[in-house]
């Protein structure tokens, strides 16, 4: 490619000086690429040709000696020892310049701003003779788009969106919208097109710098629950806060679902510290989700019975249900509100969701996050894997599941008055029992 726009670039000479000299030329500027590998010291090569270009056109045309030729019948042309640059010149030269404009800009965003090479100079000297480089990042582009369809057609929860996620790949493909990317910006174009299509924001291709394991990891090595273990444990298992507020109404802010293996006896104690309440708010207006056993096991403290919980992430087993009762339990029968924002989301979603199914709460707040569904990893090759949701669970409250659309609060107000809301509700429903109890 390059040596093409070269030997483009050599025409714009006059025919004496290309007869003389355009063989020598060319092979010395295959010598030069040849030994001169590498992004800027290619960019270096080409800068002298092109600065070389500027100054050898007008001079060869200025100083060209008067020729006369006559070839019957056609016309005579006469070329003038001291005439002007010709046309050709005059646009080979504003065509550098701005080029050696380009390359400035270029070589000082690099420095500053570690920005990418500019489009309009990298087609222009044909990526800089990486014609092989090229050919490597092609293949990958096309491996990596076909095992991404291949995996959604086999894997993905919903075949038929599977196939208009696919169609829209391979329609983007040959529109050419993949042929300038590799790395992390193909795996970031990749995922926003097939969220644009499924509306599933649990699809996602990824990229990694590093090698990825051939074999995914066979649940979490020694250390890595030994951290998570030591994070908890500073973070208090992430119960932020548990108090009883006035008129005996129990409030628990809980961040996130951790493990129970971890952080089962801290939940325990924390539900046993308010099993005097009246009432008890949830406050998980900051909590990001977590393990469903959590959710089960928090959960199981409301019912007088074994509940099923609904979990789009699976499909119902035997473990899908509360553990209810709970010896020495005084919640079940107990007014349950729960406070949520938009950053409530996925495990925290489940807690509010089923609960709200199953008529067993009040929420108050805004409508959550939308992150019903989780992927399973699957690995591209050495740098691309993607995540893709597989499991379909049943729902018994609906046909749909919160994903994409969040759960929808029973009072909606801001997320930062919801406790004061809840509070007053829990009030009113404390002295409406007082009431019935005396008329009783």
């Amino acid at each position: 490619m390059s040596e093409n726009i070269y030997t483009f670039l050599i025409r714009l000479f006059p025919s004496h000086f290309r007869e003389a000299y355009g063989d020598a030329a060319l092979q010395l500027f295959r010598d030069r690429s040849r030994d001169e590998k590498g992004f800027f010291p290619r960019l270096r090569l080409w800068l002298d040709l092109l600065a070389d270009l500027a100054i050898s056109i007008p001079r060869e045309y200025r100083y060209a000696q008067a020729v006369r030729q006559q070839v019957a019948p056609v016309p005579g042309f006469h070329f003038v020892a001291d005439e002007s640059p010709g046309r050709g010149a005059l646009l080979c030269g504003a065509v550098l310049s701005l080029v050696g404009i380009e390359a400035f800009s270029l070589l000082s965003g690099h420095f500053t701003k570690h920005q990418q090479v500019p489009r309009n100079i990298a087609a222009l000297i044909g990526q800089v003779e990486t014609g092989g480089q090229d050919g490597e990042q092609a293949t990958e582009r096309q491996r990596v788009l076909r095992q991404v369809i291949a995996n959604l057609k086999q894997y993905y929860v919903d075949p038929n969106a599977a196939v208009q996620i696919a169609n829209a790949l391979k329609t983007h493909q040959a529109s050419g919208d993949y042929d300038a990317l590799t790395g992390a910006a193909l795996a970031d174009l990749l995922t926003r097109q097939m969220r644009e299509v499924s509306g599933d924001r649990h699809l996602i291709v990824e990229y990694s710098q590093t090698p990825l394991p051939a074999q995914p990891p066979q649940g979490p090595t020694p250390e890595s629950i030994a951290r998570y273990r030591a994070a908890m444990e500073q973070n208090n298992c992430m119960f932020e806060k548990i108090e009883t507020l006035p008129h005996n109404i129990g409030y628990l802010k809980l961040n996130a679902f951790p493990e129970p293996s971890v952080c089962g006896p801290t939940a325990d104690a924390a539900m046993a510290s308010l099993n005097h309440a009246d009432a008890i708010i949830f406050d998980l207006r900051d909590n990001t989700g977590g393990f469903p056993d959590m959710v089960a096991l928090m959960a199981a403290y409301l019912f007088d019975h074994p509940e099923y919980l609904y979990n789009p992430r699976e499909k119902p087993t035997e473990l899908s249900w509360t553990r209810s009762p709970v010896p020495g339990n005084k919640l079940a029968d107990k007014p349950v509100y729960v406070l949520t924002s938009a950053r409530t989301l996925s495990g925290a979603e489940q807690f509010t969701y089923d609960l709200k199914m199953l008529k067993r709460a009040t929420l108050v707040g805004e409508t959550t996050g939308g992150a019903a569904h989780a992927g399973v990893w699957h690995r591209i090759d050495d740098h691309f894997g993607m995540g893709i949701p597989e499991v379909k669970a049943i729902n018994p409250f609906s046909k749909t599941d919160w994903e994409g659309s969040g759960v929808e609060p029973d009072v909606k107000v801001n997320a930062a008055d919801a406790l004061n809301v809840a509070r007053k509700l829990a009030e009113r429903q404390a002295e409406r029992e007082i009431i019935y109890k005396r008329g009783h």
